[in-house]
């Protein structure tokens, strides 16, 4: 039986509901997903120094680096049949987190090479291939742990209590919802200790000469090499509680069907859905096909081919997957999946809005490194404060409220290029300047970007068929990260209109072979918050007209 416990009222009552009763739910199996998760958050410890390598040692263009990032976005539309595949080996998907970690290793050494000894990397390839193949090797990598770690959430989340009795579907499902707002915990803590990290080791290194900047940015990457070790240490940790728990029903003399039926999540294994497989291995092989081929047509619209044949491919794959749903469940899934796609698919200014900062607001690396502890330990804070707002608001006012917030909050940076923060300094002795004008906005923003993702993972987790877990994290996060790779794509149409171009020197003699541009800037930003802002309202009023409803 499930004892309730009595809530006090008022402040310590909203301190219980957000972070106490938070506490109460926790269990120690909640820990190896979390720590799969956290080993993703870590992989932020090489996002500062990456964006000053490809500035200061590569001439990649923005427009080519927003297509990379559409390149780094197919490996999670490659989700859904690796998370099948987790459903139907079920018990050997702790290999895939061991295959993920070999690759991220390989990703951060190829770095570590490119830093401490360049000219032996060239002998074999240029850098920017190089940095193009370390680049493609992590998210493959981190698609692989993420699709075992969405299940092992499942799996964490007991079925029944010490005695054997169930535990009370309400209690499940509050136990669901804790079980995914740790697990952005755990990614946006991971977050936090690299920042902090960063701060440490970054500080002064703007000062360095160039080769010294070399070995701290290597140092970092090699520092990053406790990513992958964390995610193995998660999963043998797993198989140690699961052993543990057996062993502890087995001493109470029960059978062993007893035995899986308290332990297993699966009461059965799934049938291979080929429509799934299949539609995966397609997918894959169109991709290659167009990224490798020399056809002009193909190099030029390939992105534009690939995007619409994944899309194509994870919409049937959607619409098989939703049969297995009544048509409550159906109508709620398709309203949730349709506004967060068009929340996360709505393209930014990419690459030259930090190259600006760095080259006209005098960002360095240091100060980088500070807003990215800032915005990690608050998004942190915030994903508890916003613990009851994103278990009682629906996605539709979610997101909504989201697109308002963001919009209001991108105003400063819009009005800094236009010399917001001279005007500001210049009324309050200097006080007011572009780095407080930069923190103040990274405090306000940075807890409303996990929010939205919370509600839809826990009720897959609690409402999915119990078979097809890990198929339907794979199948809606293929959708959902679609909408990102979608969000690239518009970045670089957006380059393409609006030209930004930092300054690139020949390393040989030192010439300038491209001036620093930033005159587009601003039209870039303007055009950027107004389709922010529209988009998600237009995607919500279509869900109202049809009838959809959202988690």
């Amino acid at each position: 039986m499930q004892q309730s416990v009595a809530t006090p009222g008022g402040f310590m009552g909203w301190i219980d509901r957000n972070f106490l009763q938070l506490g109460r739910e926790v269990r120690l199996s909640f820990l190896p997903p979390l720590m799969v998760y956290a080993a993703y958050g870590i992989s932020a410890l090489t996002g500062i120094v990456g964006t000053f390598f490809v500035k200061d040692y590569l001439g990649l263009s923005a427009e080519f680096l927003a297509m990379l990032g559409f390149w780094l976005g197919i490996p999670w539309a490659l989700k859904m049949p690796v998370g099948h595949l987790v459903d139907l080996y079920w018990r050997y998907k702790a290999g895939l987190v061991y295959l993920g970690a070999i690759l991220v290793a390989c990703s951060l050494l190829i770095m570590v090479g490119l830093l401490s000894n360049p000219d032996m990397m060239r002998q074999t390839m240029s850098a920017e291939k190089w940095f193009v193949l370390s680049a493609l090797l992590a998210p493959i990598g981190y698609v692989l742990q993420d699709a075992v770690a969405d299940a092992m959430t499942v799996e964490a989340v007991p079925k029944f209590d010490e005695s054997g009795q169930a535990i009370d579907a309400k209690l499940q499902r509050s136990m669901h919802t804790t079980m995914q707002t740790l697990g952005r915990v755990a990614l946006i803590g991971g977050g936090v200790m690299v920042a902090l990290v960063n701060v440490i080791l970054l500080e002064g290194v703007q000062d360095l000469p160039k080769d010294q900047q070399a070995a701290v940015y290597s140092k970092i990457y090699l520092l990053a090499l406790i990513i992958p070790l964390v995610s193995i240490i998660g999963v043998t940790l797993a198989g140690h509680l699961r052993r543990r728990e057996r062993n502890r029903l087995r001493a109470q003399s029960l059978s062993e069907e007893e035995i899986r039926r308290r332990t297993e999540v699966q009461s059965e294994k799934p049938a291979v859905n080929w429509w799934v497989l299949g539609g995966g291995i397609v997918f894959a092989f169109i991709s290659i096909v167009v990224g490798l081929s020399n056809t002009p047509f193909l190099k030029t619209y390939g992105q534009e081919m690939i995007f619409v044949t994944s899309m194509s491919i994870i919409l049937f794959l959607m619409w098989r997957l939703l049969r297995e749903l009544g048509p409550d469940a159906r109508a709620t899934l398709l309203g949730t999946a349709i506004v967060i796609f068009v929340f996360r698919a709505l393209p930014g200014t990419g690459a030259g809005s930090q190259w600006w900062a760095i080259d006209v607001l005098k960002f360095d690396q240091e100060f980088f490194a500070k807003l990215s502890l800032l915005g990690s330990t608050l998004t942190l804070i915030g994903l508890f404060v916003f613990r009851r707002f994103m278990a009682e608001k629906s996605i539709f006012y979610i997101a909504g409220f989201l697109t308002i917030i963001g919009t209001l909050l991108a105003l400063p940076t819009v009005g800094m290029y236009f010399g917001l923060h001279e005007w500001t300094a210049a009324r309050t002795g200097g006080l007011v300047d572009q780095r407080f004008i930069a923190l103040i906005d990274t405090a306000l923003e940075s807890p409303l970007g996990q929010i939205a993702m919370v509600p839809m993972l826990a009720w897959i987790a609690n409402s999915a068929p119990a078979h097809l877990k890990a198929t339907f994290f794979a199948v809606m996060a293929s959708f959902s990260n679609l909408a990102l790779s979608l969000s690239n794509l518009g970045t670089k149409y957006m380059n393409k209109i609006y030209t930004v171009t930092r300054e690139v020197k020949d390393p040989t003699n030192g010439a300038i072979t491209t001036a620093a541009d930033y005159s587009q800037l601003g039209s870039l930003f303007i055009v950027v918050i107004l389709i922010g802002l529209i988009l998600p309202f237009i995607a919500i009023a279509i869900a109202k007209i049809f009838r959809w409803r959202s988690a």
